[in-house]
């Protein structure tokens, strides 16, 4: 299972930018039209319990208004879910989350979240790509496996974060997750905490069809533009898989 490698562009914290301020400014849907002209080959956007960045509307407008596949990402939860069958993204990429992290820490527990297997199923049922987002750890992935799910994202925070000396053992961590993603016939995706610094060895995994970047090409685009800094990006990930 190899093939080009996809990016897809988060714009959670153009609106947590607006936010900050309140009003229309920035608008994260003028940000994913921004994108789809820079290259990018799909949306993400997560829309927390709490609203702190994205809003119901702008999911609904990410939907309507860009050219480009709307990768929603979600909790497990009852309201989550009717929102996801209402709106009809491309992808809903099912997260853990908490209300008192500032960003998503880890990945699912993927046999421990009781509500996921129905979940998926619904969502499947309704046309949406369902993915889990997972540690690098090839005993997830069989899980996921288990509860029919057709793609895992695998959480590169920890490769991200790591000192020097041991970013190659987080890095193959992440290529043995993917090995056995590709083994089960399962779509491998990777995504958080990727920059221009640690996306070619991830880039350059053959079996990951898809990175998903969102942070770092939001601060990147102060010195950059969005477009530069998604166009760089871009870049660096076609050289890796060349």
């Amino acid at each position: 299972m190899t093939g080009p490698l996809r990016l897809g562009v988060n714009v959670d914290h153009i609106a947590t930018l607006r936010n900050a301020r309140g009003g229309v400014h920035p608008d994260p849907v003028r940000g994913a039209l921004i994108a789809a002209e820079a290259g990018a080959d799909g949306i993400t956007a997560h829309l927390r319990e709490d609203r702190r960045h994205i809003r119901d509307a702008d999911i609904r407008r990410l939907k309507d208004e860009v050219p480009l596949p709307l990768n929603f990402e979600m909790a497990v939860t009852d309201e989550m879910v009717a929102i996801a069958l209402d709106v009809r993204p491309h992808a809903s990429c099912l997260v853990p989350e908490n209300r008192t992290e500032v960003t998503t820490e880890g990945g699912l527990d993927v046999l421990g979240v009781a509500k996921l297997p129905d979940a998926v199923a619904r969502l499947t049922d309704a046309g949406i790509r369902v993915s889990l987002f997972i540690d690098p750890e090839p005993l997830q992935v069989e899980a996921a496996l288990k509860v029919r799910a057709p793609v895992v994202e695998l959480h590169t925070g920890s490769y991200c974060d790591a000192p020097a000396a041991e970013r190659d053992r987080e890095l193959a961590r992440i290529v043995d997750a993917a090995k056995a993603a590709a083994e089960l016939g399962i779509e491998c995706h990777a995504g958080h905490g990727l920059a221009f610094d640690t996306v070619g060895p991830v880039a350059a995994i053959p079996t990951i069809m898809e990175l998903n970047i969102g942070h770092f090409l939001v601060g990147e685009a102060i010195a950059l533009g969005f477009g530069g800094a998604i166009k760089e990006m871009r870049r660096l990930m076609d050289a890796a898989r060349a």
